[in-house]
């Protein structure tokens, strides 16, 4: 069971690499920013609250963030099975229908916009002491800034995400770099960071950090 951190500034990439890496190697992935795209599409309380922060490219709050990976953790793999996969397991271990199955080890887990500031490595070192886990690498993915920025504006002509947009755009990478960029140094000290080169297509991005993934598993 590992806890790996996927990480980079806005457009290197983070989201598309980190449900290509789960995929491939049975990975859980959760996304900070997809979960809050949801409780805001969904119209909820959280949803609500939340809005406008991401409408301006702000950060949301460490508390609201480390919560939603809180919530996430608790559901752990079963939640996550479909019926038939639990059809699946039960034949191939002899269960009934109505037996319990057997505990499941717990996944390992991809970790895709978080944590965003030091604040939120340090609550996320608490959080994993309590539920008896621990960070095992955080891979920065590394993109020119020229080239983020033309990403992100190719994705903004075709997204319907409130926060791509010009104004917005500088705005996230201003706060990228004076809080989030923090986050590099704060790992790199404790030995666990790995640099990927993401600039490219996406599939020479992703046979990078395949062989990197590879041997963060093994080891």
């Amino acid at each position: 069971m590992k806890n790996i951190i996927l990480f980079g500034a806005p457009g290197a990439g983070k989201g598309t690499q980190a449900k290509l890496l789960a995929e491939k190697f049975d990975l859980i992935h959760l996304s900070t920013g997809e979960m809050l795209r949801h409780e805001v599409a969904q119209g909820t309380a959280l949803g609500q609250r939340v809005k406008d922060i991401m409408d301006r490219g702000d950060l949301v709050g460490d508390d609201i963030v480390v919560g939603l990976i809180a919530k996430a953790l608790d559901h752990g793999r079963n939640e996550l099975l479909d019926e038939w996969d639990e059809l699946r397991l039960r034949r191939a271990c002899g269960i009934g229908d109505n037996d319990p199955l057997p505990e499941k080890p717990q996944p390992s887990i991809i970790y895709d916009g978080f944590p965003r500031t030091v604040q939120q490595c340090q609550m996320l070192e608490f959080l994993f002491q309590k539920k008896q886990r621990r960070l095992d690498r955080v891979i920065s993915i590394d993109v020119p800034q020229e080239e983020l920025v033309h990403r992100i504006h190719e994705r903004a002509l075709v997204s319907n995400r409130s926060d791509d947009n010009e104004e917005t755009i500088r705005h996230r990478l201003e706060e990228y770099e004076s809080k989030t960029r923090p986050v590099l140094d704060y790992y790199k000290v404790s030995g666990r960071l790995i640099t990927v080169d993401g600039s490219g297509e996406i599939s020479e991005t992703n046979s990078r950090l395949c062989k990197v993934m590879e041997w963060i598993l093994q080891n």
